[in-house]
């Protein structure tokens, strides 16, 4: 058995229950056979071995009283993975599936992502089960204020920097932050996603659909092509979903289909920048569901079936996909059917949205398919410059962030090709994003040694 197969063997019989985990192990250690014999340090020092097991994980309860006055218990997770380039960095996920094995996967994950982003940030994750869907203000306070109660001692601008992630927006920042303050008692850079007002930067909540939709447009050009006249899909209507379709609106592309938890809207003739102001009011503001903008607009509803289920069920014809809902969300029969109809680039605004028979059939038909460790970096890039500019008491305007994270996820995708032609797969930006990311976290942990 090959070092990479035991160690993949290892990490399921040691966790079995964590699936998610296993399927990120897997998908990246494979892709890292070709650097065992250009590296033969790395095997002598178990970097290996070491890079899969997190530095530390916390795992703490969440006491707090809804608006009944009953006391409400949840559970609270950080894994911090690795830190061996910088401080851990990595968002928050606040959603009833969270557990452990999908906190570490995300964490695995952000290593590797973070790496990429050219950024001095280590991967870590963090979350809880709690749901703020149907919530009141007054009770995701209450949850975020015990949270932080917790959390607070893990973390630090030259520590751990968390952010958002699913269920976790300005809300729920500003209420951590808060606390935060006032418990320790200064105004650090220990969050990012935060407010304007309080030290947030400009881009940030735009960051991970820009950076989607900028590292889509780098893929498309090595074949010549652009958004002109493209017809697009993207799943989700949170944050990355919002900014996806707007900034491919403005490169010329046409989106016709999001999707929520009940149900996929397509709406043919496109939407556009004033639909997706009604899309952001409802979803960040009156936090309705997507059926909502089907009544409006007279737009198709599908309840309760994917975008990709939808297109494999009416055939929808697409020429780009950008999967920004959640993990596994596209299998291999969803994938068949966006080759099927007329699919030419999936760019992930999620975490491993693709299943591993997806990704087999993107590459088996050639579509240009960016990994969301690569495509997605754009929030976490832009969390780093609001990082920068915390640590530097200032902040940058609009286009000079913007600037910054155009050239970040143009740097993401050369050295990913890069990478992929160097250790023998050529065009693959499955393996060339996961070499580029590992030799740079690798060499570092060779470094210091064994710690």
């Amino acid at each position: 058995m090959s070092l990479i197969n035991e160690i993949i063997d290892k990490v399921r019989k040691q966790d079995p229950e964590q699936k998610e985990f296993h399927q990120a192990v897997q998908e990246v250690m494979e892709t890292l056979e070709p650097t065992i014999n250009k590296h033969p340090e790395f095997v002598k020092s178990k970097v290996y071995e070491r890079i899969v097991e997190p530095d530390r994980v916390i795992m703490f309860r969440v006491p707090w009283l809804d608006d009944k006055g009953e006391v409400q218990v949840n559970r609270g997770f950080r894994v911090q993975f690795n830190n061996a380039i910088g401080p851990y960095k990595g968002g928050l996920r606040f959603h009833p599936s969270v557990n452990l094995g999908i906190i570490k996967f995300l964490g695995f994950e952000q290593i590797f992502k973070n790496s990429l982003t050219t950024l001095p940030m280590g991967g870590a994750k963090g979350g809880s089960d709690f749901d703020p869907k149907g919530k009141s203000d007054m009770e995701v306070m209450k949850f975020c204020q015990s949270f932080m109660r917790e959390l607070f001692r893990h973390v630090g601008p030259d520590i751990d920097v968390p952010a958002g992630d699913i269920g976790v927006g300005g809300r729920e920042i500003g209420y951590m932050y808060g606390y935060y303050k006032k418990i320790r008692n200064e105004h650090t850079g220990v969050l990012t996603g935060k407010g304007l007002e309080y030290g947030g930067s400009l881009i940030r909540p735009e960051a991970t659909g820009y950076g989607a939709v900028y590292f889509a447009a780098e893929m498309m050009a090595t074949k010549k092509m652009d958004y002109a006249g493209k017809t697009v899909v993207v799943s989700g209507a949170g944050n990355v979903a919002q900014y996806t379709v707007e900034k491919v609106n403005e490169l010329g592309g046409k989106v016709i289909a999001l999707c929520d938890s009940n149900g996929t809207i397509v709406d043919e003739a496109g939407i556009d920048n004033q639909k997706l102001q009604y899309v952001m009011e409802l979803k960040n503001i009156k936090r309705g569901r997507i059926k909502e903008y089907a009544d409006k607009y007279k737009a198709k509803f599908f309840a309760d079936l994917s975008v990709w289920d939808v297109i494999r069920e009416q055939s929808l014809k697409v020429d780009i996909a950008f999967p920004s809902a959640t993990q596994n969300e596209i299998d291999g029969k969803n994938a068949e059917a966006l080759v099927k109809n007329g699919c030419k680039c999936v760019s992930e605004g999620a975490n491993m949205p693709s299943t591993p028979d997806a990704i087999k059939f993107y590459q088996e038909y050639g579509i240009l398919y960016g990994p969301g460790k690569a495509a997605n970096a754009g929030g976490v890039s832009t969390s780093g410059l609001e990082m920068s500019q915390n640590s530097m008491r200032l902040s940058w305007p609009r286009d000079e962030v913007d600037k910054r994270l155009q050239q970040i996820m143009r740097s993401i995708h050369t050295a990913a090709l890069d990478a992929s032609e160097a250790y023998g797969k050529k065009g693959d930006y499955v393996t060339g994003a996961n070499v580029a990311g590992f030799i740079k976290v690798a060499k570092a942990m060779h470094a210091y040694g064994i710690v």
